[in-house]
């Protein structure tokens, strides 16, 4: 299967209601349901590597999803800015699993998926088909360096318009080499899905995403994010799923501190980190792939439908 399917779910708002695009790799009628969230300014397409692999290297059939969390992609963009919040995106996945009625479910979350990933996982009253068996949290934790917060918002919803996706795909890699190595033939393939066409005189391509999501995390500051650090603290005390942590040894916005914490408490994490990358590690590399996907397909004892 070299491309994925392109589905959608509807999703309820305060304005009427918006629909959340997602593609899907994998047997579609497969139980066994790995939900892979991106980041911030990122869409669905950056698994395309990692979904392959699982659906190559599992023992069993699996459906592994991967959605653009709304104002990104190929999903509807929000008529009110101030709804791109974490506990939004989080009542969108239980509207999609609620579509998808795994009988076992295990999440991949990449920095703004893993603290969505928290979210799902820490609440133990959440109307969840099933609970999340393994959580994979990608360069992200409870604490996030104010220092990190500030570089995004210096991008953050200032897209431009390019001539070329070569063009466009320079400009996000100046922004962007903190994930580490990539080829260039790696780095247009990443490119290529944050871009859309232009149909306008003008004509180009600009970034896929809405850039109002830099509304609500321009809001932010440091006494709003420690007051947000106090309650992701308490919802990664709850999570009850077999943790992974991957940890880009360069990384800005996961300290070593906090992701030493990670594994002291809560599900107390397993940490693995990789040296020459920052935030956030792509999912591309062999050994990134390996060490994912040997974590979520070891041997499980529950039951595979």
């Amino acid at each position: 299967m070299s491309e994925p399917t392109l589905n959608d779910v509807s999703c309820p708002d305060a304005s009427g209601g918006h629909r959340m695009a997602y593609w899907e790799w994998g047997d579609p009628t497969s139980g066994h349901v790995i939900v892979c969230v991106h980041g911030l300014s990122r869409q669905g397409r950056d698994f395309d590597v990692l979904a392959q692999a699982l659906c190559k290297r599992a023992d069993h059939p699996v459906r592994v999803v991967c959605p653009d969390v709304v104002g990104r992609g190929k999903s509807d963009w929000l008529k009110d800015p101030t709804g791109y919040q974490v506990p939004n995106y989080a009542g969108d996945m239980l509207a999609l699993l609620a579509k998808l009625a795994p009988t076992r479910l295990d999440w991949v979350g990449t920095s703004m998926g893993g603290l969505i990933g928290m979210v799902i996982c820490g609440q133990p009253d959440l109307p969840l088909p099933v609970p999340v068996s393994r959580l994979v949290l990608n360069d992200v934790g409870p604490a996030i360096q104010w220092e990190a917060i500030q570089r995004i918002g210096q991008y953050l919803g200032k897209s431009g318009r390019f001539a070329s996706v070569e063009e466009a795909a320079q400009a996000m890699w100046a922004i962007s080499s903190s994930f580490g190595p990539h080829t260039r033939e790696q780095w247009l393939a990443l490119s290529r899905p944050m871009l859309k066409a232009m149909t306008d005189a003008q004509g180009g391509y600009a970034l896929h995403y809405d850039p109002a999501i830099a509304i609500p995390f321009g809001a932010a500051t440091q006494e709003s994010a420690a007051q947000g650090e106090q309650l992701l603290w308490k919802l990664y005390d709850n999570i009850k799923a077999s943790t992974l942590l991957v940890r880009g040894a360069q990384s800005d916005l996961l300290s070593p501190q906090t992701a030493f914490a990670m594994t002291q408490r809560g599900p107390k994490a397993k940490l693995v980190e990789f040296d020459g990358v920052g935030h956030a590690p792509t999912f591309i590399a062999d050994d990134q792939v390996e060490v994912v996907a040997s974590f979520l397909l070891a041997p499980w004892l529950g039951p595979i439908v």
